[in-house]
């Protein structure tokens, strides 16, 4: 397993609140391509192992579907990137939400051990990647996400976040 994720190595200065690593309020979410977290290089999906903190319940025990949200989409935006990536020349894109929908399957545990986020590309065309998500606690998939992310040219204010030192 490698030791830095995706925003880490791509994104350092990153102020994202769900995957910026240089934001100290924010979530800071870690996403690995499937196969490194798994011990094998050739994952084509991304995955993310997240603990939620007392301060992002809804109630006693459970996570606010707003903190839910908030990592399936910065988790689903970096697979798309990673889906988007010209691994040759080794620029990561810059991509932004285009749509996105969160269902909520059951009440997720917030102290049962980490959260499992597990995303794919499901199609790229062009500059478009539509992602599909799960996110599981103990064994249990307790949401799904479905989202379209765009990868932004020169112009767009998101444009050059991700190369941020």
């Amino acid at each position: 397993m490698q030791d830095l994720s995706l925003q880490e190595r791509y994104s350092p200065g990153g102020v994202c609140f769900g995957c910026g690593p240089a934001n100290p309020r924010g979530l800071r979410i870690r996403s690995f391509p499937e196969g490194d977290a798994e011990g094998d290089a050739d994952g084509d999906g991304l995955v993310c192992h997240f603990q939620p903190e007392p301060w992002q319940e809804a109630f006693e025990g459970y996570v606010n579907g707003g903190i839910i949200s908030a990592i399936f989409d910065c988790h689903s935006n970096w697979t798309a990137g990673w889906a988007l990536f010209d691994h040759n020349a080794g620029h990561f894109p810059d991509v932004v939400t285009a749509e996105m929908s969160v269902r909520m399957l059951a009440p997720t545990p917030a102290r049962e051990g980490p959260l499992v986020l597990r995303a794919h590309a499901v199609e790229v065309k062009g500059r478009r990647a539509s992602v599909e998500s799960t996110l599981q606690c103990a064994g249990k998939v307790c949401a799904t996400f479905q989202g379209v992310f765009v990868q932004v040219r020169e112009g767009h204010p998101a444009w050059g976040r991700w190369h941020s030192a």
